[in-house]
């Protein structure tokens, strides 16, 4: 599978790039990104050509697929240009900036027969997985509330550009900001350990701390808070934070009728079960990436699998959908300040 990379920022450089490079079945044919120059570093480090635009790039029939690392607002507008163009597509999250452009881009994968898969890598940590098989056997009993949180100190020390003009802190260019970050992450991941989606929420979007270069407070929010119901009945609240000056959390703590499982709460095990009769039962299954500790995310590993054996993505278009309803739903919430339902 011969692929192409459409911004080689931050997010392509430390997973996509070097995550392809040691897949046996992968091969980097090329790469864009709108400072040419570093498009024709990465080119000479990782092999392929330096295109000199997204058009070139996508008409070269030698390339089978491509990944969409650029900003926000452009996610949408490449992903279906990429799919018109007959290549599979792989796209970083959140999937896109508006309920239309995310169900465009599915439209655009069924009518192409070609694959649509998004950056939500969460599915595919270990002890979400383990964690997902506990509560289906009944580990905690019946499923009643949760707390899910990803915060960390914020975009302006991970992005390519570092500083208080990065791209993350402009509206224009994200649209959204800790939400869409990292909220869109733990709505994906709610989803998929409690196996049914969001019927409603209630969220508070807001600014608190973060200043762009101007000494002005962002656009976009650095804190986001939702109270999420499932269709099921369980309640909760997702959290996601750029405003967290110590150590990363992205811990999920649930609550059930026969006991309490913590999800990377504790730093020495990813996964502790607090049972109602005094039992305790501890996992180590490995420990999540932070931005300071990068592993294999398996998110590559999983598109090129789904593209060279022919099968759609376990992680497609059309499954993150019912998370970015929620999202998009949270952010009506939010500037509405009511409960939304969502259909």
């Amino acid at each position: 599978m011969k692929v192409g990379i459409i911004g080689c920022g931050k997010i392509a450089q430390t997973r996509h790039l070097p995550e392809y490079s040691v897949n046996p079945y992968a091969e980097i044919a090329g790469c864009y990104d709108f400072n040419f120059e570093r498009a024709r570093q990465i080119a000479g480090q990782y092999g392929g050509k330096a295109y000199s635009s997204i058009e070139e790039l996508l008409s070269d029939p030698q390339i089978d697929a491509v990944s969409v690392c650029v900003s926000n607002n452009a996610h949408a507008e490449i992903s279906v240009k990429a799919l018109k163009a007959g290549k599979h597509v792989l796209c970083e999250k959140p999937m896109a900036t508006n309920l239309e452009d995310c169900e465009n881009m599915v439209k655009m994968a069924d009518q192409t027969g070609k694959y649509l898969m998004i950056g939500q890598n969460q599915r595919l940590v270990k002890a979400h997985g383990k964690a997902k098989e506990l509560i289906r056997a009944g580990e905690i009993g019946k499923v009643l509330t949760f707390k899910t949180t990803f915060g960390h100190g914020g975009p302006e020390t991970w992005s390519v550009d570092p500083g208080a003009n990065t791209w993350f802190f402009d509206k224009k260019r994200a649209v959204m900001g800790a939400m869409a970050d990292l909220g869109v992450h733990k709505t994906d991941l709610l989803q998929f350990l409690f196996d049914t989606t969001i019927s409603e929420t209630t969220a508070v979007m807001t600014t608190l701390d973060k200043r762009d270069g101007d000494g002005q407070l962002i656009g976009v929010d650095d804190n986001a808070i939702c109270i999420y119901k499932m269709k099921n009945g369980i309640i909760g609240t997702m959290t996601a934070s750029w405003t967290y000056y110590g150590p990363e959390d992205n811990s999920t703590v649930i609550y059930g009728t026969e006991g309490i499982m913590r999800i990377f709460d504790n730093p020495a095990y990813s996964i502790e079960l607090y049972k109602k009769d005094g039992d305790i039962i501890r996992y180590n299954i490995g420990q999540i990436q932070t931005n300071n500790h990068q592993t294999s995310s398996g998110i590559i590993d999983a598109f090129v699998d789904a593209v060279v054996n022919g099968h759609e993505p376990e992680i497609s278009g059309k499954t993150v959908l019912p998370a970015m309803k929620a999202v998009f739903a949270s952010i009506a919430s939010s500037q509405e300040n009511r409960t939304i339902k969502i259909e």
